[in-house]
């Protein structure tokens, strides 16, 4: 037995009458398109034996990542939108809350490794391949995995543990510590945990990301013009990938532990889900753009 309830009521969703059926229709097209995008790339990446480096290995991770997150988060809210009621069993949610959370872990982990690799391809291009193999990057990548699955599964254990006293979320999907916050046992080593995980998922990869740019600005700065050029054009899409990503981790923390009666409910609906749609739609198009060896890639492959 999973806790005191079998399902969870999420109280976020009103009564939007025959404007689901339009809902349903851009949430679909908003998944297919994250499918089409991410997939594509995958496959360029893993199809192109000159695209076996580094840098898109990390990327084809991060691809892959995309795909998981939003697999944990578009069908379950593609049938949510179009049932009367807005129920949900207590395994199916804590699945969700599993992939969603392994899903933000992955993406902070495998964008801090990246922010390293830009540092040894700039700082030290003639080391650089002898620093970066390709079993050093495959060893980052599955740690990365196990690492992110290993601490969501502690705190899915305490979770699963708790005896719950309510079973409505005020959320379109399911969250950890609004599940937490219904529970009527004793939830302080929950907290305790989320305060340590929070420390472990943000701020750990953050010292990595902190310590590359400030190398490379460094670099920068005292290098020749060529030096700076590839610097902004291999740094930019995963700055942007970056801030984009921490700005909707940021909303999610702020949400799960402070009062947001005060923002409108449109606006909280679009920022909840914000970091699960937006950064999946982002990082295809800013890769396949900005990275020309991928934009070149794909180019071909359409001719052929």
């Amino acid at each position: 037995m999973l806790n005191s309830t079998s399902y969870f009521i999420l109280g976020a969703f009103v009564d939007v009458g025959t404007l689901r059926y339009f809902y349903f229709i851009i949430t679909a097209m908003l998944y297919i398109l994250i499918v089409i995008t991410n997939t594509s790339l995958i496959v360029v990446i893993c199809m192109n034996r000159s695209l076996h480096e580094p840098m898109y290995l990390f990327l084809c991770s991060l691809f892959v990542n995309e795909l998981y997150g939003s697999t944990g988060l578009f069908p379950f809210l593609l049938v949510q939108i179009l049932s009367d009621i807005h129920t949900v069993s207590a395994s199916l949610c804590f699945l969700q809350i599993f992939c969603l959370y392994t899903y933000a872990n992955v993406e902070f982990c495998n964008l801090a490794i990246m922010s390293y690799d830009r540092y040894l391809a700039i700082c030290y291009p003639l080391q650089y391949h002898t620093r970066m193999t390709t079993n050093k990057v495959l060893t980052f990548i599955v740690v990365i995995w196990l690492y992110s699955f290993v601490k969501c599964l502690i705190t899915l254990s305490l979770n699963i543990r708790l005896t719950m006293c309510g079973n409505v979320i005020n959320s379109l999907v399911c969250r950890n510590y609004l599940i937490v916050m219904l529970a009527c046992s004793d939830i302080q080593v929950n907290n305790i945990n989320g305060l340590i995980g929070v420390v472990l998922s943000i701020f750990v990869p953050l010292l990595p990301i902190c310590f590359s740019y400030m190398k490379i600005l460094k670099i920068c700065f005292s290098s020749s013009k060529q030096t700076r050029k590839k610097a902004v054009s291999t740094c930019t899409p995963h700055l942007a990938s970056l801030l984009n990503f921490s700005f909707g981790c940021l909303f999610e923390i702020i949400q799960s532990r402070f009062d947001m009666t005060s923002v409108p409910s449109v606006l909280l609906i679009i920022l909840s889900l914000y970091f699960v749609i937006i950064q999946p739609l982002l990082n295809p198009v800013m890769y396949g753009m900005q990275m020309s060896k991928i934009r070149n890639t794909c180019k071909k492959s359409l001719l052929l």
